[in-house]
């Protein structure tokens, strides 16, 4: 999908690569068609110097002007996959053992785990067992997007399924089996695994932190646990926060998951003293009443970019500020005196900016830096001063130098904290 008014971006060449490497045919949706500044014949430009030649300028690559906005062009679309299909003779078996792939999955209050299924092969019938990833279940129900009842789902067709244990993970293999108790198994011991590999990565997390802490001295880290309404959102938002940890500061996910924020999560957010974010779903009353006493930051969100950016915000207030040297004045030497109690005192003309006498000074000769120190004296005629400014005469003592000559330059500068981002 490119959009008519964007053109080829980065993402759109990293599309093309990975379908050059899977030798999958393409099938090129030129989108927001509807939008007044498109212009599809750059696209089109665009991607053929690509090597993605559209079929009406000689090449083999499907082209359709849509519009998600309007609807413009999507029949054409779809007929374009059609006739694709058609070219590749793709088959899939329709009298088997359904198998497919989890699209989505989300908790729906009064109907429970709910996952969008996208059937691959075979067909998946009402009452069949199912088993997706970690969980399984009788299917209660079909549903497909327009709110449809099924009895039965054949290959190419999503649907929301309603009877499974739990939430699977998107992208899990859904998989029809011969009864419950196979099932359970085989689910039960997905679950062991998963426990003793996320016990692992906790484990190795902490010793891997230990080490840190003992090698590089203390790391800043926010702990996050993240709510969502559906895996989708909660996997995105994990992974984009995960994304922004530096060497100063680390991201650490200490749980993220589907549906409301119980006490159990509230629990577990003052035991690792995380920021709860809620991205579309909210606290029921007894982890609301949790969080509130302890403390604990509860945020919610329905936007991923806001998310991100406030808790970048958050981690650029951990990280140790950087300092930016600003030169504020510089004094030429125009002779030097030589006083019993002060030393070498330089008679000087301020020429640019102001010198001050709590600054850092460096002592210049030749436009080559040979000392960096303080100021011991700063005096107008015979008065101690705290600051000269430009195109005035001054007396300056350097403290612990003596070797100041005629001709040098002494630099007055300061150093500004500059609030670092990520």
């Amino acid at each position: 999908v490119v959009a008519a008014d964007d053109g080829v971006m980065p993402q759109t060449e990293e599309a093309i690569a990975h379908a050059k490497a899977a030798e999958v045919p393409l099938i090129v949706a030129v989108n927001k068609i509807d939008k007044p500044d498109a212009d599809p014949d750059r696209v089109k430009n665009e991607l053929a110097s690509k090597d993605v030649v559209p079929d009406d300028w000689g090449g083999d690559v499907m082209f359709a002007n849509v519009s998600a906005h309007t609807g413009e062009g999507v029949d054409a679309l779809l007929d374009s996959i059609l006739l694709q299909a058609e070219l590749l003779e793709l088959t899939a078996v329709a009298d088997a053992a359904a198998k497919g792939n989890v699209v989505e999955s989300r908790i729906d209050k009064g109907r429970g785990a709910v996952a969008t299924v996208m059937v691959q092969s075979g067909t998946l019938r009402k009452g069949d067992i199912l088993l997706a990833g970690r969980e399984y279940g009788r299917v209660r129900a079909m549903v497909t997007e327009h709110g449809e009842l099924l009895t039965e789902a054949g290959p190419s067709t999503p649907v929301e399924i309603l009877g499974l244990s739990g939430v699977p993970e998107a992208g899990d293999e859904a998989i029809v089996v011969p009864n419950e108790r196979k099932a359970r198994e085989v689910a039960n011991f997905r679950q062991g695994k998963y426990r003793d590999v996320r016990l692992a990565q906790q484990k190795q997390a902490s010793l891997d932190r230990m080490f840190e802490h003992m090698q590089e001295g203390e790391v800043n880290t926010v702990n996050i646990l993240i709510k969502a309404d559906v895996h989708g959102s909660s996997e995105a938002l994990s992974d984009s926060l995960l994304n922004l940890a530096t060497e100063e500061v680390k991201v650490n996910v200490v749980s993220s998951g589907v549906g409301g924020i119980n006490e159990s999560d509230a629990n577990l957010a003052i035991a690792s003293n995380a920021v709860v974010i809620g991205f579309n779903v909210r606290a029921d009353a007894s982890a609301k009443k949790l969080i509130e006493a302890e403390g604990i930051d509860l945020h919610y969100y329905s936007v991923i970019y806001d998310a991100i950016e406030e808790v970048k915000r958050a981690m650029e207030g951990m990280l140790s500020p950087d300092f930016k040297e600003e030169i504020i004045g510089l004094a030429e030497v125009r002779d030097v005196f030589r006083s019993p109690k002060l030393g070498a005192i330089a008679g000087c003309m301020v020429s640019e900016g102001v010198v001050k006498r709590n600054n850092p000074i460096r002592v210049l000769r030749d436009n080559v830096v040979i000392y960096e120190g303080e100021l011991e004296s700063l005096r107008r005629f015979k008065d101690d001063v705290s600051e000269v400014r430009s195109g005035t005469e001054c007396g300056i003592g350097v403290k612990n130098y003596n070797d100041v000559r005629e001709g040098d330059q002494i630099e007055v500068f300061e150093r500004v904290e500059v609030v670092r981002t990520l």
